[in-house]
């Protein structure tokens, strides 16, 4: 039976790359089953993502293959089997609604990932995981030990082989030298309102401004807080007769499937970045 394998691609624009892949799939016997492109008329960078189906399981020759042939191209190539999932560790403080979520569909299979182990501040939602049959790890931090919270973080992500880390509502600020160690690897949420509200209670500073639409912005997080690219958004209309603890059940709502969707963008390889901006291949 065929192999499925996942092929991502980024390099510079010209022609004959999609010939140059085409020609190396062939040669492997493959078969092109979905594919998606595009050329960012700016940087002059090319994307594609390619899931493709072949007999031959040298993943190291073929991507060995498509880097030769397309090396002056500047080319950076991901290959891997299509049933190998990506391995994401979820980071949490006390709030449930995005961990439920991430879990609830990860257990239903929508989302194409495993989830080693669920990382805390506090025990509080110890439960969630353990119903879920997912190990929990309570790492405490303060202002004094947050460097040894994050090396036993970064452990964990080396233990477990993690491809990524995501912020289900977790409520730290990372410091510049962990999200250095995981670029393009850690995935936040937060809330994004139109105007933006900062510092605590922000719901209940939209409610006093009235504001008539609120949403979520899930991204990857970089050192400056809340700025990283930006992969999935949401929002919804309110309207004036909406109290502030309205708005945020309709904000908890919106978190949990922006991130949710997020996540399995990057779990399906479907996220490419271009400087701060990215490419989303839905």
């Amino acid at each position: 039976m065929s192999n499925q394998y996942l092929l991502t691609l980024q390099c510079l624009d010209g022609p004959g790359l999609i010939k140059g892949v085409a020609d190396v799939l062939l040669a492997y016997g493959a078969n092109i089953v979905e594919q998606a492109q595009f050329t960012d008329p700016e940087a002059q960078l090319f994307c594609l993502r390619t899931r493709f189906e072949t007999d031959n399981d040298d993943v190291i020759a073929m991507r060995a293959s498509l880097v030769e042939r397309l090396t002056h191209r500047e080319v950076a190539v991901s290959l891997r089997r299509a049933d190998v999932n990506r391995r994401v560790i979820v980071l949490v403080s006390k709030a449930d609604h995005c961990l439920e979520d991430l879990l609830y569909r990860h257990k239903l299979g929508e989302l194409r990932l495993d989830i080693p182990v669920v990382v805390s501040n506090h025990d509080t939602l110890r439960p969630v995981a353990e119903r879920y049959g997912i190990p929990f790890v309570v790492l405490p931090v303060t202002a004094e030990t947050r460097r040894t919270q994050e090396a036993a973080i970064l452990q964990l992500v080396s233990e477990h082989a993690a491809d990524g880390v995501v912020l289900a509502r977790y409520m730290q600020i990372l410091s510049d030298e962990f999200c250095a160690q995981l670029p393009k690897r850690i995935i936040n949420i937060h809330h994004s309102f139109l105007p933006g509200f900062k510092g605590a209670r922000p719901y209940h500073q939209a409610h006093e401004r009235g504001v008539k639409i609120i949403g979520a912005t899930a991204h990857f997080v970089t050192a400056d807080l809340d700025e990283g690219p930006i992969i999935e958004q949401d929002v919804q209309r309110v309207a004036h007769n909406y109290s502030a603890d309205d708005l945020v059940a309709i904000g908890r709502d919106i978190e949990r499937r922006v991130l949710s969707r997020a996540v399995g963008l990057f779990a399906e390889d479907r996220v490419f970045l271009i400087g701060s901006r990215t490419i989303v291949f839905a």
